[in-house]
């Protein structure tokens, strides 16, 4: 059995964390929310650039092509995606999310439906541009999205 003999000692660190200070969660929720407001202007910017880019992507011109093009398209969406999630632009990220899972499932070596993409890149521009208020139509392009998802991963599986 061991005893400890003389008195234990709290770090300065212990300390320092138990000690009252800093922010409450609040206020520090409401900063980091003013602080990410700050930022939608250029979040948007990003938006727009990744769906142009998708837009201006032209389809392989060849099987040897279809690589670096699919490499292309999913870094275009994955920055779509890392540029609306803080922004909670949840119908822009399921729809870019959805054509990531397309990419990432297919097999380089086999033919890719490049109107897929095409499809994928105008239905963001469209989310991107139809108002907020517009729920039903909103969820009528993601549903239709879904639909053509669901087919083409059955066939790759």
């Amino acid at each position: 059995m061991t005893v400890i003999t003389h008195p234990r000692r709290k770090s300065r660190l212990a300390t320092m964390i138990d000690s009252a200070g800093g922010v409450s969660v609040g206020v520090a929720l409401t900063q980091a929310r003013a602080n990410i407001e700050a930022m939608r202007a250029q979040a948007l910017m990003v938006i727009d650039a990744g769906i142009s880019a998708l837009e201006a992507l032209p389809a392989p011109g060849s099987p040897e092509d279809l690589p670096a093009r699919l490499d292309q398209a999913y870094r275009a969406t994955t920055t779509l995606i890392d540029a609306a999630g803080p922004f909670e632009l949840h119908d822009l990220c399921r729809a870019a999310a959805g054509l990531c899972d397309l990419i990432g499932a297919s097999d380089p070596q086999e033919a890719f439906d490049w109107r897929i993409v095409t499809v994928h890149a105008r239905s963001l521009r469209l989310l991107q541009t139809l108002p907020l208020e517009a729920a039903e139509e909103r969820a009528r392009i993601l549903e239709s999205l879904s639909e053509v998802i669901e087919r083409k991963l059955a066939q790759t599986g």
